[in-house]
């Protein structure tokens, strides 16, 4: 298990390292820089500009400075400080050193703030709300994937699958909307727009609080995030289930007299899980990372909506720094499922 992990922790580097070559390259493709306005700029000013963020050095030297920037950790004696140039994600006090790590450079657009500043404040609304949504997605996938599966071609397997197509279906461009009116201006039981957690958060995402102030506006985008992925949850739980349930195995342990009950839990639904397992990976990473629509209908400051703006605005290092914080989730998701593969079938090897 250790050589496994081992080896796919090298590969994950070789992935971010793969992700950040492209994304540099394509954005020093586009035309303009991150200095280009509507009203422009003096000539002048923008050549401070370019030298003082050092965008005037060939792109090969920027992609290394860049990587020596955000993937060497450090030790120093020297305790973090206020400067723009010196603010990293990590800082663990170890005795008198300082392991310092990750250092994203300041935000072209807004000047004031670094990368992980904005990182700090709007990354860990976007991970509450992928979280809650894929709370979401299992809450109603799996009982309704399973309920279909036992009761197929009844009117409960036509109901479920009907909900599960209504979630595929309908984008949350459309049912944000409806949720709104219906809850929100209509009834009036939760609030429009907003979110109730506020920074500083505890382990780096964490609302301090777990209140209904919270989860008033968690309520309605959650639900309008999670329903999609719910359906393919369901879906994917009713075939692989159906699959499983009509094997030797099964039809063996029912003839030697043992529990449905326990047939369905210890047996058919722990193998059916494998390929809905398979898909929490990828469907974790977006939830998290993809939430963009999501949060600008229900007006939710996270990560997403800020990346968006950034792309518009040719913001360098919040481009970089975003995809690369979310190529890792990805990845360490999908290395996650893998390990649990163990779990849900000991015929799964490492070696």
């Amino acid at each position: 298990m250790a050589r496994y992990i081992t080896r796919r922790l090298i590969y994950m580097i070789a992935v971010v390292l793969t992700v950040s070559a492209i994304t540099f390259g394509l954005m020093h493709t586009i035309p303009g820089g991150p200095f280009t306005r509507e009203k422009a700029l003096p000539a002048t000013v923008i050549q401070n500009l370019e030298k003082y963020y050092h965008l005037d050095d060939p792109l090969p030297v920027q992609y290394v400075r860049y990587l020596y920037d955000v993937m060497v950790p450090r030790l120093t004696t020297q305790a973090p400080s206020n400067s723009l140039q010196d603010d990293f994600l990590i800082n663990v006090k170890m005795g008198s050193l300082w392991l310092r790590w990750m250092n994203f450079g300041p935000s072209y657009a807004a000047r004031s703030r670094t990368v992980n500043e904005i990182f700090r404040d709007q990354l860990p609304i976007s991970i509450q709300l992928g979280l809650m949504a894929l709370c979401v997605a299992l809450l109603i996938g799996l009982p309704l994937g399973i309920l279909a599966a036992l009761k197929q071609n009844s009117i409960l397997d036509y109901l479920g699958m009907s909900v599960a197509i209504f979630g595929v279906s309908v984008p949350v461009i459309v049912l944000g909307p409806i949720l709104i009116w219906i809850f929100a201006v209509t009834l009036r039981w939760l609030p429009a727009s907003g979110w109730g957690a506020k920074p500083p958060y505890v382990y780096f995402f964490l609302p301090r609080q777990m209140s209904w102030d919270f989860f008033k506006y968690a309520i309605m985008p959650a639900f309008a995030l999670g329903l999609g992925s719910s359906a393919i949850i369901a879906r994917l739980t009713r075939a692989s289930l159906l699959q499983v349930i009509r094997e030797d195995y099964i039809r063996t342990a029912r003839a030697k007299g043992v529990r449905e009950q326990v047939i369905l839990l210890r047996h058919a639904l722990k193998n059916s899980l494998v390929p809905v397992v398979t898909i929490l990976g990828p469907m974790f990473a977006a939830l998290v990372t993809g939430t963009f629509v999501t949060e600008q209908t229900f007006g939710i400051p996270g990560m997403g909506r800020y990346f968006v703006t950034s792309i518009t605005n040719r913001d360098y290092p919040v481009i970089m720094g975003t995809i690369l914080l979310y190529a890792v989730v990805l990845v360490l998701a999908n290395l996650l499922v893998d390990i649990f593969y163990g779990f849900l079938d000991p015929r799964i090897s490492y070696e």
